[in-house]
């Protein structure tokens, strides 16, 4: 028999064989360490899963809250100009004394386009407006505006018109 070419055979089967084992051996640590981080992964997304759904239960009931304490206010024409003598566009900011069609785009141009958002705004920000206009428009002194513009929003024509009456061209 030729040991010469039975050795090395058996060299070779043996370490194939040895690195096939050591090979599996590896392959399931490393497929279990992937399996475990995939875990966390899965587990990390699922409480984040629960967090976003309960945080959308509660938004979704401070909305249904929100529109049910919310008065909406319907606009009425016809009482307007009844008291006013006029004909009145809803949302015309130029129902508000000392405002004219030029000031009314000052103030469309800042987003302010309801008697609402009128009403809410500060005289300082109605200021603000006016000076972007420039010059010209820093005279104006909008300390009455919001009020008035919340009573039109609120329809409170009557005491709009009153007000209106002793005011001096928008001034208190």
């Amino acid at each position: 028999m030729n040991w010469s070419i039975l050795i090395p055979l058996v060299v070779g089967v043996v370490s194939a064989i040895l690195g096939y084992l050591l090979g599996k051996l590896l392959s399931k640590n490393k497929n279990g360490n992937e399996k475990v981080l995939l875990k966390n992964k899965i587990a990390k997304l699922e409480s984040s899963l629960r967090n976003c759904k309960e945080s959308r239960l509660i938004l979704e009931t401070d909305l249904k809250l929100a529109k049910e304490s919310s008065v909406f206010i319907s606009f009425d024409a016809t009482l307007a100009k009844a008291i006013l003598g006029k004909k009145i566009k809803e949302n015309d900011l130029k129902i508000v004394e000392g405002i004219g069609p030029k000031i009314e785009g000052l103030f469309h141009n800042f987003g302010i386009n309801t008697w609402k958002a009128l009403g809410e705004t500060s005289v300082a920000k109605c200021q603000e407006v006016l000076n972007s206009g420039g010059e010209r428009y820093k005279v104006h002194k909008p300390n009455t505006w919001p009020k008035q513009a919340k009573l039109a929003y609120e329809g409170k024509w009557q005491e709009l018109k009153d007000w209106q009456d002793n005011l001096g061209g928008g001034k208190a």
